[in-house]
């Protein structure tokens, strides 16, 4: 992997920076690269490696983002040209491939060039003004002398790979008893990419999951868990179920976790993850914090069945 200089952001105490990827921190690392004077960022845990250019093998009708493949270590890999993808200028002479592995989808993305990983907080990211072609980008992080955009590498996948958008929107049809018992229950989801956003709540209504509140960050997930202990009965009258996304402005799906498990009113509510970075680092890192399940995206007939056993098997 291209030797990358690390940039520790917000910690200027040495003992701190041994701690800041611990589960529950709220904070992560992003590869920062640029596609001409814009700079962008990807979550490390989604980076395999980043490699310098390589020859590619054109595809016949491929997908128009997709150059070709390259080969890898003997396997073969689609390489997308990123800035087609998000509709940018493409430069003449790119000189990095950043190579992921995103819902179990292994695919390289051609950029301008890769310069540093920087540390930094959930906290620190906005998420994405709505304006233009704002479902691009999930996040805004400010630094000093410039601003990273964190792209929706998701929904770039999404687009190419039409197996991950029929797995996003097809589960099995249940009988009408199961569709009845999950129109009682309630659901949050905490989920910043509005493609899968949406998705997954259309889904979640088609399949019989009427009562779903979405936000597209774990702090405004938060607070309204907060507001809804003040409400009159149990906690269990107004929400059965938390589905979240683990990477997310403001908050991360980590942080959301663990404080719910230490809230002594919601620290019992069955709590999802459901993310394109449930590999094993992060499952155990799960486990350890008290989620109820993970699944990997884009399984959401996985998710939906898992529901059903979760929520109907409390009521027993």
């Amino acid at each position: 992997m291209q030797k990358l200089e690390a940039e520790v952001l917000d910690s200027s105490d040495d003992n701190k920076k041994g701690i800041l990827l611990e589960s529950g921190t709220n904070e992560f690392e992003i590869v920062e690269f640029n596609i001409g004077d814009v700079y962008y960022g990807i979550n490390v845990a989604k980076v395999r490696e980043v490699i310098t250019r390589v020859p590619v093998t054109a595809m016949p009708s491929a997908h128009s983002f997709v150059d070709g493949l390259f080969t890898l270590r003997g396997r073969a890999i689609p390489l997308v040209s990123l800035a087609r993808a998000i509709n940018v200028k493409e430069s003449e002479d790119p000189k990095n491939i950043i190579v992921t592995e995103i819902n179990n989808y292994n695919i390289g993305f051609l950029v301008d060039s890769v310069s540093r990983i920087h540390r930094i907080s959930w906290k620190n990211m906005e998420p994405s003004p709505e304006v233009g072609n704002e479902a691009m980008i999930v996040g805004v992080i400010k630094m000093t002398d410039k601003i990273v955009l964190l792209l929706d590498f998701e929904r770039i996948i999404a687009e190419i790979n039409a197996e991950i958008n029929h797995k996003l929107s097809t589960v099995e049809k249940a009988d009408s008893s199961v569709e009845a018992g999950r129109r009682k229950k309630h659901v949050v989801i905490a989920e910043d990419s509005k493609m899968l956003r949406d998705l997954l709540v259309n889904t979640l209504h088609e399949s019989g999951y009427e009562f779903v509140r979405d936000f597209n960050n774990g702090k405004s997930t938060y607070d309204y868990l907060q507001t809804l202990k003040d409400a009159n009965g149990p906690i269990t009258d107004h929400v059965n179920m938390i589905i979240s996304d683990i990477e997310m402005p403001q908050m991360d799906g980590h942080r959301l976790l663990k404080l719910i498990r230490e809230d002594n009113v919601l620290g019992d509510v069955p709590v999802i993850l459901f993310s394109s970075l449930i590999n094993e680092e992060m499952r155990l890192k799960g486990e350890r914090l008290g989620a109820t399940a993970q699944i990997s995206k884009p399984e959401i007939g996985e998710l939906i069945s898992l529901m059903d056993d979760i929520v109907f098997k409390a009521n027993k």
